[in-house]
């Protein structure tokens, strides 16, 4: 009979084999994707460049950044920066030990990404994290404290610098950095405190940062300017700190039992 296609095929069958072709194609085209940017291109046993192929790795694409600079990926470039770090085993995927000072060997929690060495922008142009002696729009409510004067210590109650100015976020009307003088013997200088490595006590009006010890701020990396941060600045500032959550004393890289 005409029309009866539904007599001799299965369409739920047909629909369900559909299906999962598509998502079959859906994951393919996803795990292309995602190999665009992070992904590992080095045979570590080999100690060479893997192959790149052509079915796995998606073809270069570009992108037009707000700033109107133009990228590509992927893009195939090999980090820089020389290991710090050597391997406890022969092994790959062996567990990897600082070389020299851990907490600057830019290995585990304190690695970080080869981010632009430029600022970060709000939509119209301005510097996104600055100062609020440079964001004079903020200031700090009344009913919360304010944290300027403050007493820094690290995880060891030694203090390691005083807060001279608090770091905000145009964009998100928020507190990024704590502005801290270390006030060191060499030299004073200014560093950058992540908000999220602290614990502010406004009653004892000290705050307290078990990522480092006293001593340790004085190392913090800086910036080039007073008044403003770069991409890159910023990952090497949290990563220091993160570096110190492991770090910061030979007795934290050791097991718990």
């Amino acid at each position: 009979m005409r029309g009866s296609l539904t007599s001799y095929i299965d369409v739920a069958q047909i629909v369900l084999y559909a299906f999962f072709m598509f998502f079959a194609g859906l994951i393919f085209y996803l795990r292309r994707e995602d190999r665009r940017e992070g992904y590992p291109l080095e045979n570590e046993a080999a100690g060479r460049q893997k192959a790149r192929g052509f079915l796995l790795i998606a073809a270069p694409k570009r992108f037009r950044l707000h700033t109107g600079e133009v990228v590509e990926a992927p893009n195939f470039a090999v980090d820089p920066r020389q290991l710090k770090a050597e391997k406890v085993e022969p092994w790959p995927g062996a567990p990897l030990q600082p070389v020299g000072d851990p907490m600057l060997a830019e290995i585990g929690p304190g690695a970080y990404a080869l981010r632009a060495d430029t600022p970060e922008k709000t939509h119209d142009g301005r510097d996104l994290i600055v100062p609020m002696r440079v964001a004079t729009n903020y200031a700090v409510a009344r009913e919360n404290g304010d944290p300027r004067g403050m007493r820094v210590y690290g995880a060891d109650r030694v203090v390691g610098g005083v807060v001279t100015d608090l770091w905000v976020d145009r964009g998100e009307a928020t507190l990024r950095y704590y502005e801290v003088e270390t006030g060191d013997e060499n030299a004073s200088h200014r560093v950058l405190l992540p908000v999220n490595f602290c614990k502010v006590n406004f009653t004892g009006k000290s705050i307290a940062v078990q990522a480092l010890l006293g001593r340790q701020f004085a190392n913090v990396p800086t910036t080039r300017s007073p008044d403003q941060v770069t991409k890159l600045e910023e990952e090497k500032i949290t990563a220091y700190y993160g570096a110190g959550t492991l770090y910061a004393t030979p007795e934290r890289a050791e097991p718990l039992i």
